[in-house]
C-alpha cells in the first residue's frame, strides 16, 4: 500500500470509531443532476431563493475545495455533476466533521435546497450530510485524465468515473439497441427471442469457434459463432418473424474491429427476399443513428456520412469492373481465374475456386474505397453456402453486404431453404475444412432434417451491433465500445 492507501484506511477506522459505517446502507435520492440542471437552472438566484426546494442527491465526490467554515464539492451521480455548497452553520458540526474528512472517490448524500451562487452556478446547499461509501484507493492522478488505454480497457469503472466521453457513449449504446429493438417489434412486427449458446455443431458463419466440454454429458460443445441456424429453425416451425440480438465468439485474432466475443443482431422474415432485406437494413440504421443524429447526418473519424439518403446498390462484379476494368461476367474456369488473379497481384489458397477469387478482387480493389452507405449484392456460390442461388445465374447468391467507409456493417440474403442443395453446400464446406480452410462449416444434419420439414421463402440479416455503435458514435476501436473487452492477462 501506498501512503494515500494507508491513510484512506486510517479514516475508514476513524469513521467506525465515530460509529459511522464506512460503507453505508440503504439511501434515496430524490433528484439526479441532469434532473434539477434541466429544471432550474433557467431561475436566478433570487428565484430559487424564494421557492425553497429541497432535494436529495447521492453521487461520488470527484473534487473538494474551501477551507474553514465553508466548503464547496462537486458530486458526480449516473447523470452528471452538481456542485455542493457546505457551511458548518447549516449542517452542524459533526455533519461538517465527515463532509471534510471525506476523500475525493468516496460516496456521499446530501439534502438541502437547490439555490444558485453568486456567479449563477446551480448548487446544494445542504441541511444534512450522509456518508455512503469509503474509497481505499485513490481516483486516477486527475479526475480528467485516465489517458492508458491499456487501464481504460482493463479497468473501465475508472474509466467511467474519469472520461464522461466514453460513460456517454456507452448510454448512447443502450440507446441504440433500444431503438433497434422498437424498429423491428413495433414498425414491422418481429418477435424477439433467445436460442443457445451452446452448440453441438458450430454453423451459421465462417469462422473458428471456441471448443468447451459439458462434464455430465461428456461431449465437447461450441460456443456459438452465429445465431443463424437455430433462428431458421423457428421460421420452419411457424413463428414468421423472429430477431435476436445476443453475443457470439469466434476464435480469431484481435484488431481495432474485431473482439472474441461480440454482440450480433440476426433477424429472419418469412416471404422476404434479400431486397425486402435492403429495406429493413436502411429502417434499421437509420433508427440508430436517430439516437445520436436527428437529421440522420454522422461524422466517422472525420468523413461525413449521410444516412437519411437511399443507400447505393450495385453488384459485386459490376463493381470490380469499374475499379479495375476485369469482368467476371464470362464464366472463367478456375485456371483462368486464377491467371487473372496472377495478373492483379491478387494472392489465393490452393482450394479456391473462381467465386473464392472473385470475392477478392472485390476485398482487394473494390471494399477499401466504398464511403457512402452501400448494398452489394450477388456475392459468388462458393463463400455463400446458406444463401440461395440467383434464379438467372446460378454461379450467384441473392445475398448482400453493407458497406461504409470500406467496413462491412451488414450481411445478409435470401435464406436457402431448398434442403438438397443445403446439404451439397454443408457437404462441399466440409471439403473446404479437409483441404485447410479452418473457418469452413461443417454439416448439421439437424438442420437438414429441419428444412426437410418446409421453410417459406425467407429473408435474413445479421448485423454488428458493436460496429453500428462505433460508427453512430465515432468510436475507433470496438474496444471502445464494448464495456469489457478481451484482454491478454497481465500477469
Amino acid at each position: 500500500m501506498n501512503d494515500q492507501m494507508r491513510v484512506r484506511r486510517e479514516k475508514m477506522n476513524d469513521l467506525l470509531a465515530e460509529g459511522i459505517d464506512p460503507f453505508g446502507h440503504e439511501f434515496k435520492p430524490t433528484a439526479l443532476a441532469a434532473e434539477l440542471d434541466q429544471k432550474y437552472d433557467q431561475f436566478s438566484k433570487d428565484e430559487l431563493e424564494n421557492k425553497h426546494i429541497e432535494v436529495t442527491v447521492a453521487g461520488r465526490m470527484i473534487a473538494k475545495r474551501g477551507s474553514g467554515k465553508v466548503g464547496f464539492a462537486d458530486l458526480l451521480d449516473r447523470s452528471g455533476k452538481i456542485q455542493i455548497y457546505v457551511r458548518k452553520d447549516v449542517v452542524g458540526e459533526q455533519a461538517y466533521h465527515i463532509f471534510k474528512r471525506a476523500d475525493i472517490g468516496d460516496f456521499l448524500g446530501f439534502t438541502g435546497e437547490v439555490i444558485k451562487t453568486d456567479m449563477g452556478q446551480l448548487t446544494i446547499r445542504p441541511t444534512k450530510v450522509t456518508f455512503l461509501s469509503k474509497a481505499l484507493r485513490p481516483l486516477p492522478e486527475k479526475y480528467h485524465g485516465l489517458q492508458n488505454k491499456e487501464q481504460k480497457y482493463r479497468q473501465r469503472y475508472l474509466d467511467l468515473i474519469s472520461n464522461r466521453t466514453s460513460f456517454d457513449r456507452f448510454q448512447q449504446r443502450a440507446q441504440i439497441i433500444k431503438a433497434v429493438r422498437s424498429y423491428l417489434d413495433n414498425d414491422l412486427d418481429f418477435t424477439e427471442v433467445e436460442t443457445p449458446v451452446l452448440h453441438s455443431s458450430a454453423g451459421g458463419a465462417s469462422a473458428r469457434p471456441f471448443i468447451t466440454h459439458h462434464n455430465a454429458l461428456d461431449i465437447d460443445l461450441y460456443l456459438r459463432i452465429a445465431l443463424e441456424l437455430h433462428l431458421k429453425r423457428l421460421i420452419v416451425g411457424g413463428m414468421g418473424r423472429v430477431y435476436e440480438i445476443g453475443r457470439v465468439f469466434r476464435n480469431e485474432g484481435m484488431d481495432k474491429e474485431h473482439n472474441p466475443e461480440f454482440t450480433e443482431l440476426e433477424s429472419y422474415a418469412a416471404y422476404y427476399d434479400f431486397y425486402d432485406v435492403m429495406d429493413e437494413t436502411e429502417g434499421i440504421f437509420r433508427s440508430a443513428a436517430k439516437v445520436v443524429s436527428p437529421d440522420l447526418k454522422i461524422e466517422y473519424q472525420g468523413q461525413p456520412v449521410d444516412l437519411g439518403q437511399p443507400f447505393k446498390r450495385i453488384h459485386m462484379v459490376d463493381a470490380i469492373k469499374e475499379k479495375t476494368g476485369v469482368d467476371f461476367w464470362p464464366k472463367l474456369s478456375t485456371e483462368q481465374a486464377r491467371q487473372l488473379a496472377d495478373q492483379h497481384q491478387v494472392s489465393y489458397e490452393n482450394y479456391w475456386q473462381t467465386g473464392h477469387i472473385i470475392n477478392a478482387f472485390f476485398e482487394k480493389f473494390v471494399e477499401p474505397t466504398i464511403t457512402d452507405p452501400t448494398f452489394v449484392y450477388g456475392h459468388p456460390i462458393e463463400i455463400s453456402p446458406l444463401a440461395k442461388k440467383n434464379a438467372d445465374d446460378a454461379r450467384f447468391t441473392d445475398r448482400f453486404e453493407l458497406y461504409i467507409l470500406g467496413n462491412e456493417y451488414a450481411n445478409a440474403f435470401s435464406e436457402l431453404n431448398d434442403p438438397i442443395d443445403q446439404r451439397q453446400r454443408f457437404e462441399a464446406q466440409a471439403q473446404e475444412r479437409v483441404d485447410g480452410n479452418e473457418e469452413a462449416q461443417g454439416i448439421d444434419d439437424d438442420y437438414v432434417k429441419a428444412l426437410e420439414y418446409g421453410m417459406p421463402p425467407t429473408g435474413g440479416l445479421g448485423i454488428g451491433i458493436d460496429r453500428l455503435v462505433m460508427l453512430l458514435t465515432d468510436a475507433p476501436s470496438i474496444r471502445d465500445v464494448l464495456l469489457f473487452p478481451t484482454m491478454r492477462p497481465e500477469d
